[in-house]
């Protein structure tokens, strides 16, 4: 092993602050990364879906000719391929 003791490894000889302060910036920005990319994925599904329910609404299905698709057929997104691989 490296280092005698566990205060060794933490310690460093005198380095151990500054590489740890490294480490725990470096995984509290990735954590925050992750759960900020999560939210966006989220926002993003939810508006995408709320569009696609507003144009295929029957109300507005005779003005815009669009809307051949029911509500109940909505997939998440990425479920596409694995659909149609199916049928």
């Amino acid at each position: 092993m490296a280092f005698d003791s566990l205060s060794a490894l933490i310690y460093m000889g005198g380095h151990g602050p500054y590489v740890w302060t490294c480490y725990g910036v470096f995984f509290a920005l990735l954590g925050i990364l992750v759960v900020w990319s999560v939210r966006q994925r989220r926002e993003l599904e939810r508006r995408l879906r709320r569009q696609w329910l507003l144009e295929s609404s029957p109300a507005t299905a005779g003005e815009t000719g669009q809307g051949s698709e029911t509500p109940g057929d909505f997939t998440p997104v990425g479920q596409n391929s694995l659909n149609q691989s199916q049928t």
